[in-house]
């Protein structure tokens, strides 16, 4: 039963997450958004709420040490595999795509979006990271951090809103529509997108948690530890919505949005999700694992963003490159030295 639930909810993530694309490109087309703040906040903060409130969840739970290994191995996990692995799976959709793309396998990205996206998540996770490493006595030092972090999701989120040029215009018909022509042109069409936007976000929050759930079920029968549990299983369920939203852009051409989605995610759960862990927990990172984990999502990031500023553009070997970090920690993983 368990293992059915999880396809089920895997089926159900890939249908919401087409309805939500297309649900908030309409709304950033009405809003008259840049494509950067379509991929990099509405879409990045949407489908980031499960990873969002499993970490949350955790921390309020009962058992505090074993909450506190859960989120904060949650919340270390997303960076790393939206850094990693989806960085390595849209790579892939790029060249499985090729044939029905204009540019076939050249990455076509706005490089001022991608490139301020990374820029501000290096610095965060790299401020997260070192507030791990300050002793617990120092309280209030990690709460400035904390505020700090807060802070820079604010001013990230300013300096998107101040773009102005409008997302692109050739957009397929909203589902909700239903096909009808006078809806997509009624002056009241936003309340259709946002009620399409706002099912879909539901439908993508339940059915990851319902395959968290199913995972977890799973993983306890093969008896996997808490913390090992959070960063690798827990991320790879709750960043389903970013990596099918991705493909589906990529497979439209729409590179900026697919790499946006994914950049705008990495910097909300930088900043907004390491500040909520510092309050929330000791926020402790000096065991091997929690800094190795860490450290890769941010080396990761850096060669992506090293690359971007020396060509001014993205590559898909670049994309697939990320992939080997990703490998790289579950060697470490299995190999006990992240644990």
């Amino acid at each position: 039963m368990e293992i059915l639930l999880l396809f089920i909810s895997l089926i159900l993530i890939l249908l919401a997450a087409e309805l939500f694309v297309n649900a908030v490109e309409w709304l950033g087309k009405l809003l008259k958004l840049s494509e950067g703040a379509v991929g990099s906040v509405l879409a990045a903060i949407g489908t980031a709420l499960p990873e969002t409130l499993i970490p949350i969840i955790a921390l309020l739970s009962g058992n505090e040490k074993e909450a506190s290994e859960i989120g904060i191995g949650a919340i270390l996990g997303a960076p790393l595999m939206l850094s990693t692995l989806t960085m390595f799976v849209t790579g892939c959709a790029v060249i499985g795509f090729k044939n029905r793309r204009k540019h076939k396998d050249k990455v076509v990205v706005n490089y001022n979006v991608v490139s301020r996206d990374l820029r501000f998540f290096i610095f965060a996770f790299a401020l997260a990271l070192v507030c791990g490493f300050i002793p617990e006595d120092l309280k209030n030092i990690k709460v400035v951090i904390a505020c700090i972090l807060f802070l820079s999701y604010f001013i990230y989120i300013i300096k998107i809103v101040k773009e102005n040029e409008e997302s692109e215009s050739d957009l397929p018909k909203l589902y909700f529509s239903f096909g009808n022509e006078k809806i997509m042109n009624h002056k009241y069409v936003i309340i259709i997108v946002l009620i399409q936007l706002l099912l879909a976000l539901a439908l993508i929050v339940t059915s990851a948690q319902t395959f968290v759930d199913s995972l977890t079920y799973v993983s306890t029968l093969l008896g996997v530890p808490a913390f090992v549990l959070a960063i690798i299983l827990t991320p790879i369920a709750t960043e389903l919505p970013e990596k099918f939203n991705s493909v589906i852009w990529i497979s439209r051409e729409k590179d900026t949005l697919a790499l946006g989605n994914i950049t705008g995610a990495m910097m909300f759960q930088a900043s907004i999700l390491p500040a909520i862990g510092i309050l929330l927990t000791d926020w402790s990172l000096t065991s091997s694992g929690t800094f190795l984990s860490a450290l890769i999502a941010i080396v990761s990031a850096t060669l992506l963003y090293c690359e971007l500023r020396a060509k001014k553009h993205m590559t898909v070997k670049m994309l697939l490159t990320c992939g080997l970090f990703y490998l790289l920690f579950l060697i470490l993983v299995f190999a006990g030295i992240i644990r």
